[in-house]
């Protein structure tokens, strides 16, 4: 039975569908209302505030707390700043990937791991050696993510932080009210946002803070229906539906190097050795086998199957989570891939998904097949490889103070 988060007083509140799901081993709201709609639009026009407690993490303090990780990690981590914010994936010594998550330096030896699953065995594999201790903080500290254009200016209002000088992943250490959080910018919607992060007994307290403060903004307590749209059309990446734990699959077809889920630029390949490392150098001579890509898919295509059964197209307001194939023409005799995650995306009025396709035609602009069922028999619509990443706002990474002009 999944048990409750610091917020779970105020999100059952909320929550009038009474639809929830099981996040982590916790209690997770799929959607307040009956449809998420409002959530999604309050993540893209205003701000929309989500409960990230059940993601996993980790405390690793020491002297060697920098060499330590940059041994597990792919990305240099010597190299982080205290302040700054590194997204990034871990391997196994084939170069496969276990996890993907941040890493947060928010001392000359503290740092603060993320992750989707418990890692702490696998981090603790590394430990012999270095002068290194790693704790286990998930359930004691607690977090939200405030996503949206007016998320900035509804932190301001709370918190003693200067946020807008805080570049795009960086985290600071601040008040609010009387306790300390600490405020990343960071987040899994593509857009402005902020993750905040504080001990259990602060919760409802930073809860109740951002709420009021985001009323003149029209803030919505967002699930995670909504969360998966926007992620869809930021081209994010979810574990178990884009790719799996490598320790955890029975195949090794089901096993993903990084260049494979679109994560080959988080790699720091010319460095002390870490885990995968010679793997890794040497897939990126030779080049992978599979490629994450956009689909963009035929709308009118969609109208003319459904036309000739005298049917208007059925598209769903949620995003979908299946296996469908690709092919590389409508024959259908050379299936080159599988679309993992898609969705219709309302800013962006397009149909869209991502995919695992063959590298050879991942090329930007081509043109493959996707198959598409209609009235119980199978078809196929043509599909435009296109970036992952469908929406991309200036804001997500832009200053407010960059170039103003000077009074």
């Amino acid at each position: 039975m999944p048990i409750k988060t610091p917020f779970f007083p105020r999100m059952s509140e909320r929550c009038i569908s009474m639809n929830w799901k099981e996040w982590a081993g916790y209690y997770a709201v799929s959607s307040y209302e009956i449809l998420h709609d409002v959530e999604y639009f309050a993540f893209r026009n205003s701000a929309g505030l989500l409960d990230v407690t059940p993601l996993h993490k980790y405390r690793v303090q020491g002297k060697d707390a920098a060499v330590y990780l940059s041994q597990i990690m792919v990305r240099d981590i010597t190299k982080l700043k205290i302040g700054r914010v590194a997204y990034l994936c871990w391997c196994t010594h084939e170069g496969k990937v276990v996890d993907d998550g941040t890493v947060m330096r928010l001392g000359g030896e503290e740092f603060m791991v993320t992750s989707a699953d418990p890692c702490y065995a696998w981090f603790s594999r590394y430990l012999r050696g270095y002068d290194v201790t790693i704790n286990d903080i998930s359930h004691q500290v607690a977090g939200l993510a405030l996503q949206g254009p007016t998320s900035r200016d509804i932190l301001k209002q709370v918190c003693s932080a200067d946020l807008d000088n805080l570049k795009y992943f960086g985290i600071v250490k601040c008040k609010m009210e009387d306790f300390d959080v600490y405020i990343s910018r960071t987040g899994y919607t593509g857009d402005l946002g902020y993750e905040i992060f504080m001990p259990n007994e602060h919760a409802l307290r930073a809860w109740d803070s951002i709420i009021n403060a985001g009323k003149i903004y029209n803030i919505r307590p967002a699930g995670l229906d909504a969360l998966d749209v926007t992620r869809v059309e930021a081209g994010l990446i979810l574990k178990n539906v884009d790719y799996y734990n490598a320790l955890h699959v029975l195949i090794d077809e089901r096993k993903s190097s990084p260049y494979e889920i679109s994560l080959g630029w988080t790699i720091n390949l010319n460095r002390e050795p870490f885990n995968g490392q010679s793997a890794l150098r040497k897939e990126k001579g030779v080049g992978s086998q599979w490629a994450i890509v956009g689909l963009d898919i035929n709308w009118e295509d969609i109208e003319r199957l459904y036309n000739n059964y005298g049917l208007p197209p059925e598209i769903g307001s949620s995003s979908w989570r299946s296996s469908i194939p690709i092919y590389f023409d409508r024959s259908r005799q050379n299936q080159i891939g599988y679309a993992t995650s898609g969705t219709w995306s309302p800013i962006l009025k397009k149909n869209i998904a991502l995919a695992t396709i063959q590298s050879k035609y991942a090329k930007i602009g081509n043109r493959v097949q996707i198959e598409i069922t209609v009235e119980h028999k199978r078809y196929t619509v043509t599909a435009t490889v296109a970036k992952s990443q469908f929406y991309d706002p200036e804001r997500k990474k832009s200053n407010p103070l960059i170039n103003q002009p000077s009074l």
